[in-house]
């Protein structure tokens, strides 16, 4: 039933999660979430399903894999290759396709409707990284893999490349067991972080994240990161890149996670000479949108900063140059910064 919608495996998790909200409130003190008011607004909602949506007794986890189709074997050399061509954007491969939230909403609904099918109407709300919902917990609670040092879902069979949703579920369901972690002495993802977010093991200070800052963060990116940033434009996929579970990633059933042309090994100097308007069409039911167009040419701006640096083509400093008097005070600040980058030395790993 499942897999006729998508999805490659699915489990059942019990509502006590007392045990998580230490760790979720220590997070939130520390401030680890950024910008992210929502975090610390709905507390320990987070952790009490049954206080989000009353009357909840159990939660159906599902996973989608959503790996392109097209990618070949040795896809993580493949995607750690591009970070090294600095005039090429990366944008993270999940957002390659189309948005995730509408296509896991409309299938966890089926999913649910289908089984009322079977058992009869029953209460239910589906949710899929859009309310307070400690996703991963639940996930491994019943039993889709574990917690990687990453803080991302890991499973023996699909590594980490895959979407999590969920249906909240007033029906007593047997519950599937949990699993064991296999990430041992193995630190890949640590390492491997371009700006040190992972400050700890299951310990991701959000501030320092280039995901965050690229996404979620709406002011200026704190310079230091800049350089670090890369040629990353929405995103970044470094921690999964680097983790050896990830050879065992599964393909996306889906065509909807299909890498748009616009969106796969685009020229920045391409994407920064996109309009409003050109924005607006290419990014027409992606993730992407709703950073807006000008959080959009802010991130475009440092890659082409890096690229300045790094390589020295006349033709991005000057495009940056035209656009500066036209720019908002934002895209601007990093405009500047960009400008100033020739000169300074390449960044390091």
């Amino acid at each position: 039933m499942a897999g006729t919608l998508g999805f490659s495996q699915i489990g059942v998790a019990g509502v006590d999660l007392h045990e998580a909200e230490p760790g979720l409130l220590a997070w939130l003190q520390q401030g680890f979430h950024g910008q992210m008011d929502y975090m610390a607004r709905h507390g320990l909602k987070r952790a009490r399903p049954a206080e989000l949506v009353p009357g909840t007794v159990r939660v159906i986890t599902a996973r989608m894999d959503y790996l392109p189709r097209s990618m070949a074997e040795g896809w993580q050399a493949v995607e750690f290759a591009r970070l090294s061509r600095p005039q090429e954007g990366v944008v993270s491969m999940y957002a390659r396709g189309r948005d995730y939230h509408k296509v896991l909403r409309t299938r966890l609904q089926s999913l649910a409707e289908r089984l009322a099918e079977r058992v009869g109407p029953f209460g239910h709300r589906v949710f899929t990284d859009s309310a307070p919902v400690l996703e991963v917990e639940l996930a491994s609670r019943s039993g889709l893999g574990w917690r990687g040092k990453h803080t991302l879902m890991l499973s023996r069979e699909a590594g980490s490349m895959f979407f999590l949703g969920e249906i909240y579920t007033d029906l007593e369901l047997p519950l599937t067991p949990a699993v064991d972690g296999h990430c041992g002495s193995c630190r890949a993802c640590i390492d491997v972080c371009p700006t040190q977010a992972i400050v700890a093991e299951q310990r991701l200070d959000a501030r320092r994240c280039i995901s965050y800052l690229t996404i979620e963060h709406d002011g200026p990116i704190p310079e230091p990161l800049r350089a670090p940033i890369g040629n990353r434009i929405y995103g970044c996929d470094d921690c999964q890149l680097a983790c050896p579970w990830n050879k065992y990633a599964q393909r996306a059933p889906l065509p909807d996670f299909d890498a748009r042309g616009a969106l796969d090994a685009p020229p920045l100097l391409s994407l920064w000479r996109w309009d409003e308007a050109a924005f607006l069409r290419h990014t027409e039911g992606s993730a992407i949108r709703r950073i807006g167009y000008q959080r959009w040419r802010r991130n475009l701006a440092v890659a082409l900063g890096n690229a300045w640096r790094a390589d020295g083509d006349p033709a991005v400093a000057r495009e940056l140059d035209a656009a500066r008097d036209a720019a908002t005070p934002l895209v601007a600040e990093h405009i500047d910064w960009a400008l100033a980058q020739r000169g300074r030395p390449a960044l390091r790993g």
